[in-house]
């Protein structure tokens, strides 16, 4: 069998390159590197597209989430609870802010945090809600929107991995107070390096999180407080301006490529493929599914030329950087189980149903089928 690889950059941008090389020159010739209109051409690109009135970009989404607590005022004596299933980013952004990283299990059945066990740990330091819409599946945010509103906090949706899922036919990102996104090369809408962005819905708030990321200052040398520097390059904003009109159509070839997956491994009852909140779309960031054994299909998968990966194999509450919070193991049975379980398949778009049909059958052939 011919490999398949877990995702495929290289293919996926041939078809762009001549593009994506004139927008890297456009900048270089520009001779305007940090700022500038490509920055702001790609905001409101941005901003359009996910029909808002106006995104802040960013050096990355861990700043990006940062500065938009930073602008809220949460800080030290404060709570922020979000899901233990994650990559570290979410929560490294509350401790960098001040605040107290508060963990909540997951659903059962789902790979998104419960708004229920949410519900049972706010206290009166609770200040905001962070649900992660993991693998670009949406989070109940009904729910989250109805216990934020009930409980007077802020709901930050962190989209890192979700830029294009809808729910209700709503894209997220636009149902909190605030939402960040990631550029990091392996998202669904990559740039070639580091980037961010965030959309804030209060205009001042919106404001006060852009000066935080430029220093604290609207003008040069005007500072109105302290920041930090957290910008997105005007290389990145040039080539993501080629990319974005082309996302909606990459996430519909995720999706039918998860269609695929989940008629390949149909029937197969040792397997768990994603599961999907009704009225939702998600845009298959990563193709998770759950196992007995992952480290064994990992290396039959790996001997027959298909390459995988694991989305995460640690709960954060068990890692040392969160010793300090004296939840480890057994706290969070369901994220931890899910964390112990999960491998991810190849996915990406452009990837064939020949691919597809190559790893469902390596699949089954490790489960005997």
């Amino acid at each position: 069998m011919a490999r398949i690889p877990f995702s495929d950059l290289k293919r996926q941008y041939a078809p762009l390159r001549s593009t994506l090389h004139d927008a890297a020159a456009r900048v270089i010739d520009s001779g305007q590197y940090i700022g500038g209109p490509e920055v702001r051409g790609f905001e409101q690109e941005m901003a359009a597209w996910l029909g808002v009135p106006e995104i802040v970009s960013c050096a990355c989404a861990t700043s990006g989430l940062f500065a938009v607590m930073k602008a809220m005022g949460i800080g030290p004596g404060d709570e922020v609870i979000t899901t233990p299933h994650t990559a570290i980013a979410t929560a490294e952004a509350i401790s960098l802010a001040g605040a107290q990283v508060v963990f909540a299990d997951l659903k059962p059945g789902s790979c998104n945090i419960d708004p229920e066990q949410v519900r049972q740990k706010i206290t009166p330091r609770t200040k905001a809600l962070i649900p992660v819409h993991l693998y670009g599946t949406p989070a109940d945010l009904d729910a989250f929107k109805a216990l934020a509103a009930a409980k007077g906090l802020w709901l930050i949706e962190d989209c890192a991995q979700a830029q294009g899922a809808r729910y209700h036919n709503q894209y997220v990102g636009t149902y909190g107070d605030a939402a960040v996104f990631s550029f990091f090369p392996s998202k669904n809408l990559g740039g070639f390096g580091d980037g961010g962005a965030a959309f804030v819905r209060d205009d001042a708030l919106r404001r006060r999180m852009r000066m935080f990321s430029n220093h604290g200052r609207e003008s040069k040398y005007v500072h109105e407080f302290e920041g930090i520097n957290s910008r997105l390059d005007a290389i990145q904003a040039a080539l993501l301006r080629v990319n974005l009109p082309r996302l909606d159509a990459w996430n519909a070839q995720r999706r039918e490529a998860a269609g695929w997956y989940a008629q390949e491994l149909a029937g197969l009852p040792d397997i768990t493929i994603p599961a999907v909140l009704p009225g939702t779309e998600p845009i298959f960031h990563v193709y998770g599914i759950l196992v007995p054994d992952r480290e064994k299909l990992g290396h039959h998968l790996k001997s027959q030329g298909i390459e995988t990966g694991v989305h995460y194999p640690y709960a954060l509450n068990i890692l040392p950087a969160y010793d300090h919070l004296k939840q480890g193991k057994g706290h969070f049975p369901v994220a931890e189980q899910f964390c112990e379980h999960e491998i991810s398949l190849p996915m990406f778009p452009g990837i064939t149903r020949e691919e597809v049909a190559g790893v469902g059958q390596a699949v089954r052939g490790f489960f005997g089928r």
